[in-house]
């Protein structure tokens, strides 16, 4: 199972390059596209969704070519966008009844017992009678993963799906998510590091439409290892601190002090501290270092 994107690249009107010669190869399992807002994530989440065009390129998705075949895509194919609109006053079960009947799945029993089935997985049967439209964030979420997976897809995409959601909620879906991530090939895209660090086996950072890095989140903080240092500082010395080292964090402390998390091959001066890096100190350096290469 494998997608495979080469040379994407798409222009807006407005002159916004959001995709720049993007080059993806994408096995089963769960893949964190992370990024921040603006980054071209959705372009790129859309375009392989089929719901736009790429000004040039290339996708295929195990022996279908997406830009030249969308409907044989789209029948292996889930997918959630960022904001995900139901029908107001219809049930869960009704829906989903619904849109199975739309998918094709004729026989009541057999789409009766999927209907339960995706219930049970997505954690919503106790609420299966109630409408979905006074559903909460996370459950409307879930519900979304139980209707894109009527059609038992080979390629799921989720578009920034915990945006909003409270930490339990977030949780819920997660799990959710990691369940039914196990035999097809999830696109998860996101601005948060943790929902990545949580869930993924492979990752890229994306930013400005570009590819910054591709790599495995076991091995992306082994490649900075002994390089990042900490130091308390007061809130008074920060500007001072920016200037002088390579911050790529800073949190407060109870007694209003920060304590400042800095990126060096050796250590920075006096005061510092070895820390153990973490996928957050990954996503900052890369992000820096791209901001230094276009003002160069």
């Amino acid at each position: 199972m494998k997608l495979q994107i080469k040379n994407l690249t798409k222009t807006y009107s407005n002159k916004i390059k959001a995709l720049d010669d993007i080059n993806l190869t994408i096995g089963k399992g769960m893949f964190g596209l992370l990024g921040p807002n603006g980054a071209g994530k959705s372009t790129l989440m859309r375009t392989i969704a089929t719901l736009q065009s790429p000004d040039s390129g290339n996708i295929t998705f195990n022996d279908i070519d997406v830009l030249k075949d969308q409907l044989s895509l789209r029948k292996v194919l889930g997918y959630l966008p960022q904001s995900f609109g139901v029908y107001p006053k219809m049930s869960a079960e009704e829906l989903l009844n619904y849109f199975a009947l739309l998918k094709g799945i004729s026989v009541k029993k057999e789409r009766d017992d999927l209907v339960n089935k995706l219930l049970e997985i997505t954690n919503l049967s106790d609420v299966k009678r109630k409408n979905v439209d006074g559903y909460s964030g996370g459950m409307k979420q879930r519900f979304g993963i139980a209707q894109l997976l009527l059609n038992n897809p080979k390629l799921i995409i989720v578009d920034e799906p915990t945006a909003g959601l409270d930490p339990a909620e977030r949780q819920r879906f997660l799990n959710v998510l990691r369940e039914v991530g196990t035999n097809s090939t999830v696109i998860f895209s996101t601005h948060i590091v943790d929902d990545v660090k949580e869930l993924c086996n492979d990752m890229a950072i994306l930013n400005g439409g570009k590819i910054l890095k591709h790599i495995k989140p076991v091995e992306a903080t082994k490649e900075i290892k002994d390089k990042i240092w900490i130091k308390v500082v007061e809130r008074k010395d920060l500007d001072k601190a920016e200037e002088e080292f390579n911050i790529l964090s800073s949190n407060y402390n109870v007694d209003n002090s920060l304590t400042i998390r800095v990126y060096n091959e050796k250590k920075p001066g006096i005061g510092f501290k070895k820390s153990e890096p973490q996928l957050d100190d990954v996503y900052f350096i890369a992000l820096k270092e791209d901001q230094i290469n276009e003002m160069n």
